[in-house]
């Protein structure tokens, strides 16, 4: 794997369960690491998800959301 080494200070006790952890499944502490940045990665882009969803409901005010949809899409087949 190509990639850029970082060095990270970690207290001894989430450095002993990192070990424990890359142990029980089998796995180099990078990769572990590397795991965890991608969980973290997904759950931010969930979050924003969820935050933009929230933010922008209710904003159409012009009557049923998805009468409107179909019928802009129905007129894509009519022509």
């Amino acid at each position: 794997m190509a990639g850029n080494r970082t060095i990270i200070t970690l207290p001894e006790e989430d450095k002993k369960w990192l070990q424990s952890y890359s142990r029980a499944h089998d796995i180099s502490l990078a990769e572990a690491v590397r795991q965890g940045v991608q969980k973290l990665r997904i759950s931010e882009q969930q979050e924003l998800y969820r935050y933009l969803v929230g933010s922008t409901k209710g904003i159409w005010k012009k009557g049923n959301g998805l009468e409107y949809q179909e019928n802009i899409r129905s007129e894509w087949h009519s022509s």
